[in-house]
């Protein structure tokens, strides 16, 4: 089995590194300041593949509390704001969320 540090690594936008805590499974990202965050808005923007690695090489090596690190596309708006840059991103942030039908 190949591990994820010796694939190819390809970045075609602004990237995070992201994983879970192993003690809850809250979605975490990592920080500049070789930590993890709940929130996106601190996350490390990597925009080239061997920033991404270097990021996930570390994070991997410090994994105490997270669990199963990967690269995940972000979206940046226009105001800055770090936006999930897939559906799955946004599901593992938001949670699944299900319109109920009101009755009549």
């Amino acid at each position: 089995m190949t591990s994820p540090l010796q694939q190819k690594i390809k970045i075609t936008g602004p990237s995070v590194v992201t994983a879970n805590r192993t003690w809850d499974g809250v979605v975490i990202y990592r920080t500049a300041s070789n930590s993890w965050s709940t929130d996106l808005s601190d996350a490390a923007i990597v925009r080239a593949s061997d920033e991404a690695r270097a990021l996930l090489a570390e994070s991997v090596a410090d994994d105490v509390g997270a669990v199963g690190a990967y690269i995940a596309p972000v979206e940046i708006k226009d105001s800055g704001k770090i936006k999930p840059g897939n559906l799955r991103e946004h599901i593992r942030l938001q949670g699944v969320t299900i319109g109920i039908p009101v009755a009549a």
